[in-house]
């Protein structure tokens, strides 16, 4: 029998790490962004970036319950403004995640660790009458995985180098994965927006 359907909701889900990401893609359909810790306190691109899609689209924030998970949480909605940001909580519970031999600092479950049921609950707390809602449509066609291949930023000799020209020229963080790139192009720009870009940076 499968589980609950997953939460939708346009905004972008920000969480601090990894293994929070792959966690939460179970649980909704949300675009999601990491904060890779407190990188994100001298990580001036991804900085730039959450503001933009916070003005475009909101964020929803889920952060650890720790004293790290709510720095960043309060840096994060004083960078983009709290008007943009819906905030979402998961209990402190105590106890450690699996794949780590000991318990942080703290003590405490991170969002990682928390069972499903409650994670998803906290979205939709936080979401309130907008869960189930989704980012409207771009105007132009969307950006797929095989334009990442025409274009030469996937799966091509010189894809590396050139995806992160082009990133830096975009002045977005050069780390993005490649389904981190896909969905923050379909969220900022269409498809014959980026390509004309593209051929304008070709003929720099």
């Amino acid at each position: 029998m499968s589980g609950p359907e997953r939460i939708h909701t346009g905004r972008v889900l920000v969480v601090e790490g990894k293994y929070d990401a792959a966690r939460l893609a179970r649980l909704t359909d949300a675009m999601i962004l990491l904060t890779d810790g407190f990188a994100i306190f001298s990580d001036k691109k991804r900085q730039r970036l959450l503001k933009e899609l916070a003005v475009k689209n909101g964020l929803l924030l889920l952060t650890d319950s720790d004293k790290a998970g709510f720095q960043i949480r309060t840096y994060i909605t004083n960078l983009v403004g709290a008007e943009h940001v819906v905030q979402a909580y998961v209990p402190a519970l105590p106890g450690k995640e699996r794949r780590k031999a000991l318990p942080g600092k703290e003590g405490l479950l991170g969002v990682e660790g928390v069972p499903d049921e409650l994670v998803r609950q906290s979205l939709l707390d936080a979401l309130g009458p907008e869960a189930g809602q989704t980012a409207p449509p771009a105007a132009g066609r969307p950006i797929t995985y095989s334009d990442l291949y025409d274009w030469g930023l996937s799966g091509t000799a010189g894809a590396a180098e050139r995806k992160y020209r082009l990133l830096a020229a975009l002045g977005l963080p050069p780390r993005l994965s490649k389904k981190e790139m896909l969905e923050v192009f379909n969220r900022l720009y269409t498809f014959e927006q980026l390509d004309e870009l593209l051929k304008t940076a070709e003929q720099a």
